[in-house]
């Protein structure tokens, strides 16, 4: 017995440690971050149009520019990734092929951004001809996103017990039926987790970006989903390698606002969860 809960110590203080670990550099991010930042949050910063190359004014475009691209990313990717998920778990067969798709869904979400905004200048700009646009961005960081959701997804919808769906159909509901009103009810939650790892990587990638739709200078906002668009990433990486005499706290200050908008965004969507959450009976 002492054997055991000794061994049961020094486990919880090896996990405590690989626990912090993990927070306190994060943490330390975050700080450093804050602190350096935080003077340059202004009215004049967050709503004014960039000036002078970028080294005086506001970054009010490159925040319309990110939420424009984060929203066109999730109104792609989500319904697809959903029904991917519905018939990847619902109707598809197990045999090799559909097994091979899942494992190679596993992988994408793996790739490099890179690759995929790679993938999107050759397809949305050349093929398509959408030219660096918010279509383009919105659409690359849709694709490179949808690994996260189908994955997701299909894993939240298998965990729904499988006496609920039997239920359903036992009282004369069809596939779809028990699909639409039974098991999608019960699996939102975990597709609302999907989504918020989604958020956080569409917000904050560049190279994707970069090839698609990004632009260096822009002192107006965009007209239409094919004009092209700052963004938060790619503004933070140009102050801080190209633009010469850039205040410190202007570079911190960008990365607090974007560190505060994707976790705005993801506080959002978390409560959304749990919403759906409490009306679970399971």
């Amino acid at each position: 017995m002492r054997n055991t809960r000794r061994t049961q110590k020094i486990a919880f203080l090896f996990l405590f440690l690989a626990t912090l670990l993990i927070v306190v550099p994060v943490g330390m991010v975050i700080v450093i971050i804050v602190q350096k930042g935080i003077a340059a949050i202004n009215w004049q910063f967050l709503f004014d149009m960039p000036r002078q190359g970028m080294r005086a004014g506001g970054i009010f475009p490159a925040i319309i520019g990110t939420v424009y691209l984060v929203s066109g990313a999730i109104a792609f990717a989500l319904p697809i990734g959903v029904l991917a998920a519905i018939y990847l778990s619902e109707y598809s067969r197990d045999n090799f092929l559909t097994r091979l798709i899942k494992l190679a869904i596993v992988n994408l979400a793996g790739v490099p951004s890179v690759v995929y905004g790679l993938f999107g200048l050759a397809l949305f700009v050349v093929f398509f001809k959408f030219g660096a646009s918010i279509l383009s961005g919105s659409l690359t960081l849709g694709i490179m996103i949808l690994p996260l959701i189908i994955t997701a997804s299909r894993e939240a919808l298998e965990s729904v017990p499988d006496s609920f769906r039997e239920v359903s159909l036992s009282l004369g509901a069809s596939k779809w039926q028990t699909i639409r009103h039974i098991v999608l009810p019960n699996a939102i939650a975990g597709i609302l987790t999907g989504t918020i790892l989604g958020l956080g990587r569409a917000a904050g990638e560049t190279a994707p970006i970069l090839f698609t739709v990004a632009a260096f200078y822009l002192p107006q906002l965009p007209r239409s989903i094919f004009d092209q668009a700052m963004a938060l990433p790619y503004h933070l990486y140009v102050i801080s390698t190209q633009v010469p005499n850039v205040d410190e706290k202007t570079r911190y200050g960008t990365a607090l606002v974007l560190l505060t908008l994707v976790l705005f965004m993801n506080l959002v969507a978390i409560i959304v969860r749990y919403q759906f959450r409490k009306k679970k009976k399971w």
